[in-house]
């Protein structure tokens, strides 16, 4: 255990799985804004909407755990940890916008346009993720090259 650790015993538990974690909430968070974007487009095609979509609950909680679990990474793996936070944290500035954004268009009596800036910044999470938990099938590759 390392003696700055934040959690203590914890952060020996979770230190070395941290990373597949985080990948599995990218992906949960990719799932939820997929379900997210439908429940919006049911919203705007229903009547009886009030010109305010209602926010998928769901994920907001995937994108605060994602947040939270990109600080977590950060405690425990510093290099990774701040590279994956600036971008979950552009993701999650990225996706408030575009929820701004389906309001403006069903104010405006547009059809809603999918979410391409949150669907990109979730991509760019997705491999550094990916890149972090999954190195070990490269390695050997890499090591050769590098």
């Amino acid at each position: 255990m390392e003696p700055l650790s934040l959690l203590g015993p914890i952060d020996a538990l979770f230190a070395d799985i941290i990373e597949y974690v985080v990948f599995a909430l990218v992906l949960v968070n990719m799932g939820t804004r997929w379900w997210a974007y439908r429940d919006y487009r049911k919203q705007a095609r229903s009547d009886d909407h009030d010109e305010a979509l209602d926010r998928n609950w769901v994920h907001e909680v995937s994108n605060v755990v994602l947040v939270l679990g990109s600080f977590y990474l950060l405690s425990l793996h510093h290099h990774a940890g701040i590279v994956l936070s600036t971008l979950v944290l552009g993701l999650f500035v990225t996706d408030f916008f575009e929820f701004e954004a389906k309001e403006v268009e069903l104010r405006s009596d547009e059809t809603l346009s999918s979410p391409k800036g949150a669907m990109t910044a979730s991509f760019v999470v997705f491999l550094y993720a990916g890149y972090l938990s999954l190195f070990f099938l490269i390695e050997p590759v890499w090591s050769a090259i590098v």
